[in-house]
C-alpha cells in the first residue's frame, strides 16, 4: 500500500503493508524523525502531537501515535523538525519557548511546539484549552503559557500556509478510501464485517493497547459530503463524520452548554480527529454527545446501500456493546430540532480536562409561568447505554419549578436506573451526583465548568 501526502513541504510517499501502521512510528523508524515522541501511545500526553492540513487548508494538531498512515492520504503534516524556514529563522513559537524557559528535559517540548504552532495559525488565544492535551512534567505550565502570549502578535510563517496534495493519494490497497458517502455504502454492503475508520480517537486504541487485528478496513477520510453542520429553520443538522472541535464552535450559538460539554471532550488533538458518528456508533454509555443530543431530541439517520431510516437517538443503544444496526448500514447523519435553548449539562470527572465521565447528565428543561411544562433528561455513566430517566421526568414534568419538585425527582432516578461500581465510582456515587446535577438546576447559572463542594 503506498500513501502520498506532504511532509514538511515535501511530497512523500509511505509504504507499507500493515493498514494499522501509525504516522508515529513511520516518522521515527522509517524516516529518522524523532523529534515527534512516544509518550503514552494512546492520545493523552500530547508528546505525539503532529500539525495536519487538509482540503480545508486550516492546521490542526493531532495525535501521531493513534493516526494511522492511510488516514494521511492527501493531506500535508508538519512536524517540529518542519517548523524551522529555509533560511534557519524559527517558527515564532519555537523563539517565545526559548526565550520563556519554556523546556527542561525537552521530551514533551515538540508537542507542545507544535500543538501551540497551530493554535497560532489559527489565531487562537484560549492557550490553556490549547494545550491541555500536552503534559508537562518538569517544566510547568507557567512559562509555556508566557511563550503562548508572547507570540500572539506574531506574523505567521508562509510554510503554515501550505495547500494539501493533489492527485492520487492511494494506490495499491488492499483497503478502502470511499471518496464520498455512495461509494462507502456500496462498498459497506459487500463488507459488513470491515472496520470503519473515522477519527480513529477509539479505534487507535484497539491497535496501541489491545493488539486488535482490524481486518479488512474502510478510511473515511476522503468523505467530505459525510462532513459538516448545516442550519434551517427546523433543524441543525450534522454530518456523521464532523469532528468535535467543528461540532463544538457550530454548536455553541445555539446549545451553549452542549458546547462547553465537548470543551471538555478529550484534548484539542482529541477533538480535531474524534467525529460525532464515531461517537455514538461505538455504544459507549460514557460517551459525552450522547446525553445532551438525546435531551434535545436527536434523531439519528442511518444509511445502508440506498436504504435510509430514522429514529429517535436514544433507541439506538439497546444494551452494554448492542446498538441497533444492521451489516453494512453507518451513521451517516444526526439532526436536532431548533428551539430555544433550556439545555443544561454537568461532567463528573476525576480531571476538569481530558478525562472520561464517571456521570455525565443533560437536563432540557421547559418552565412556563413557574411550572415545568417538558422535560427531557439523559445520563451517560448510570447504565449499560445513555439512556432517557423518565420515570424523573414524569415526577418533573406539570409541577412548580421549585426545590421541592427536584428534590422529589431526584429520588425517581432510582426508579431509572441501577449504576454499577467501577474504577472511575460506585454506584452510590454515581447515584448521589446524579441527584446533585439534577438539584443544581435550582441555580440561577449552573456551569459545566464550576466546581463546587
Amino acid at each position: 500500500m503506498e500513501i502520498s501526502f506532504r511532509l514538511n513541504g515535501e511530497d512523500v510517499t509511505a509504504t507499507t503493508d500493515d493498514p494499522t501502521a501509525t504516522l508515529l512510528d513511520w516518522l521515527r523508524e522509517d524516516r529518522g524523525l524523532t523529534g515527534t515522541k512516544e509518550g503514552c501511545n494512546e492520545g493523552d500526553c500530547g508528546a505525539c502531537s503532529v500539525i495536519v492540513t487538509g482540503a480545508d487548508g486550516s492546521p490542526r494538531a493531532l495525535n501521531a501515535c493513534i493516526l494511522f498512515l492511510s488516514q494521511l492520504a492527501g493531506r500535508a503534516v508538519r512536524t517540529v523538525e518542519g517548523l524551522t524556514a529555509a533560511d534557519g529563522t524559527l517558527h515564532p513559537v519555537q523563539t517565545a519557548m526559548i526565550d520563556h524557559h519554556g523546556s527542561q528535559c525537552g521530551f514533551c517540548t515538540p508537542g507542545f511546539v507544535t500543538t501551540m504552532a497551530a493554535a497560532h495559525a489559527n489565531g487562537a488565544t484560549d492557550h490553556l484549552d490549547q494545550i491541555a492535551g500536552n503534559l508537562c512534567r518538569c517544566t510547568g505550565y507557567a512559562p509555556i503559557l508566557r511563550a503562548a502570549k508572547a507570540c500572539e502578535a506574531a506574523p505567521v510563517p508562509d510554510l503554515m500556509r501550505e495547500a494539501p496534495v493533489a492527485g492520487p493519494s492511494v494506490r495499491q490497497s488492499a483497503q478502502f478510501h470511499p471518496c464520498n458517502a455512495d461509494e462507502l455504502a456500496d462498498w459497506y454492503l459487500d463488507h459488513p464485517d470491515a472496520t470503519l475508520v473515522a477519527g480513529a480517537t477509539d479505534v487507535g486504541l484497539w491497535v496501541t493497547k489491545q493488539f486488535r487485528p482490524l481486518g479488512t478496513m474502510a478510511f473515511l477520510v476522503g468523505c467530505d459530503d459525510l462532513r459538516g453542520v448545516t442550519v434551517t429553520d427546523t433543524a441543525l443538522d450534522i454530518g456523521a463524520m464532523t469532528d468535535m472541535e467543528t461540532l463544538r464552535h457550530a454548536i455553541a450559538p445555539h446549545f451553549a452548554g452542549f458546547a462547553e460539554l465537548l470543551r471538555r471532550y478529550g484534548s484539542v488533538q482529541v477533538r480535531n480527529a474524534a467525529t460525532i458518528g464515531g461517537n455514538i456508533a461505538n455504544g459507549s454509555p460514557i460517551g459525552d454527545s450522547p446525553p445532551p443530543l438525546i435531551a434535545l431530541g436527536a434523531t439519528l439517520h442511518l444509511r445502508r446501500g440506498d436504504a435510509r431510516r430514522s429514529m429517535p437517538l436514544e433507541n439506538f443503544f439497546l444494551d452494554y456493546g448492542k446498538q441497533d444496526r444492521a451489516p453494512g448500514e453507518f451513521v451517516e447523519r444526526i439532526s436536532i430540532p431548533r428551539q430555544p435553548d433550556t439545555l443544561r449539562c454537568h461532567k463528573l470527572s476525576k480531571r476538569f480536562d481530558q478525562d472520561i465521565s464517571a456521570v455525565c447528565g443533560a437536563f432540557n428543561v421547559i418552565v412556563e409561568d413557574g411550572t415545568v411544562v417538558s422535560a427531557r433528561v439523559a445520563f451517560g455513566g448510570m447504565a449499560g447505554t445513555p439512556k432517557r430517566a423518565r420515570a424523573t421526568e414524569a415526577a418533573l414534568t406539570g409541577r412548580a419549578f421549585d426545590n421541592a419538585t427536584l428534590e422529589a425527582a431526584a429520588k425517581s432516578l432510582s426508579k431509572d436506573f441501577s449504576p454499577l461500581s467501577d474504577m472511575r465510582a460506585s454506584a452510590d456515587y454515581r447515584m448521589r451526583a446524579a441527584r446533585g446535577m439534577l438539584l443544581r438546576l435550582a441555580s440561577d447559572t449552573p456551569s459545566i465548568l464550576e466546581v463546587q463542594p
